[in-house]
């Protein structure tokens, strides 16, 4: 059983550069219900998190700025949303969704959020629309209550994620792998446990070959019990942002190797969408479920 977390807060008004990208989230889920890739039992709505497992993660000052919507000006530039009591309830909601998502992975294998991948929030800064980690957050979860011992996060998407790095930087646990766009945001990088910066333009052969040859690495490196995979379609070629030179089919094959791989190791996944800013809506969402009709081809 595939369980795929979906958020009805994206119903909610947001600043009208931002509602475009935002659709994909309720596009996806409907999509993947259209073709009958996916039935109403594979979908979830997640609870919003508690304020103790954001602290096992987030600083308290930082929290507690959002939270009672005290956050300075600047500090809602650099995450470049104006805050709202509906934004940090998104935020929230889309830790939950992670976290549970992480439940289901260690039951049922693999698990997805239709959102999050909110991976430049560091332990005390929001950044680039993302205000807190959820798969930082649903990593710590799962150490703290036993449910994993060593975790490996695959970042995919083509701006690294730094905030996750900033997070883990001392945490021997947990193993942070970035393969991204060297010449785009964040223009200041943090230090993953590994960075593969890539130039602008990289395409399919390039791409997927240095990545088969980095994901048996990973394994003898850290020997994880648990990944979470961040499979930002913002490599496609279309995409406005990311600079690089990805196919449709060869941001496909990058999820199959990379669902493959856990698959073949038996390591529960749980996989969160990232970023996406093709112009045309359609070629991001069909994109993303790509993902999921992969899942459900390997783990169903």
């Amino acid at each position: 059983m595939v369980k795929i977390a979906h958020h009805v807060l994206y119903a909610h008004p947001l600043p009208e550069g931002h509602r475009f990208p935002m659709l994909k989230y309720e596009l996806i889920p409907e999509q993947l219900l259209h073709e009958g890739t996916i039935s109403p039992e594979h979908l979830f709505e997640p609870e919003t998190a508690s304020e103790d497992i954001i602290l096992q993660t987030h600083d308290k000052g930082y929290w507690a700025s959002l939270r009672d919507l005290t956050l300075a000006p600047a500090a809602q530039r650099r995450i470049g949303f104006p805050l709202s009591a509906q934004l940090v309830e998104r935020e929230i909601r889309i830790a939950q969704g992670t976290i549970d998502g992480a439940l289901f992975a260690l039951q049922f294998g693999i698990a997805f959020n239709v959102a999050g991948g909110t991976h430049h929030a560091g332990s005390f800064w929001g950044e680039g629309f993302c205000l807190l980690n959820d798969q930082a957050i649903a990593a710590n979860y799962l150490l703290n209550n036993g449910l994993a011992k060593r975790i490996l996060i695959i970042d995919l998407d083509v701006h690294q994620g730094n905030g996750t790095a900033e997070i883990f930087d001392q945490d021997p646990r947990v193993f942070t792998f970035s393969m991204h766009g060297d010449k785009n945001f964040p223009f200041r990088k943090e230090k993953s446990d590994l960075d593969i910066p890539l130039a602008d333009g990289t395409g399919d052969q390039e791409y997927l070959g240095i990545l088969s040859k980095t994901l048996p690495s990973l394994l003898e490196q850290h020997l994880p019990d648990f990944v979470f995979y961040l499979s930002g379609v913002d490599v496609l070629t279309t995409d406005k942002l990311g600079k690089l030179s990805l196919s449709a089919e060869g941001c496909k094959e990058r999820d199959r190797m990379v669902l493959q791989f856990c698959k073949n190791h038996l390591l529960p996944v749980q996989v969160s969408m990232g970023g996406g800013y093709s112009p045309e809506i359609r070629h991001i969402v069909d994109a993303h479920c790509n993902t999921f009709r992969l899942a459900m081809d390997l783990f169903s």
